[in-house]
């Protein structure tokens, strides 16, 4: 009679199990940093508009008639 490969079968299962939530867990990996990396850009680009409009303002409220000494 031949003999059951049940330990070979249950590793294979086991690997292909571990493989595939490598694989979930680097997709995971992948969005959350898609999803930081567009965060980073968003708050860069909102802290570029907001040093523009300080440095506009600061600029309207020096008086054009400043003396020179």
């Amino acid at each position: 009679m031949a003999k059951s490969h049940y330990s070979f079968k249950k590793r294979q299962k086991e690997l292909a199990r571990k493989k595939k939530q490598e694989e979930k867990r680097q997709r995971k990996l992948a969005k959350n940093n898609d999803i930081s990396e567009e965060a980073s850009k968003e708050t860069s680009e909102q802290t570029e508009e907001q040093s523009d409009e300080q440095s506009e303002e600061q600029s309207q409220d020096q008086p054009l008639d400043a003396k020179i000494d």
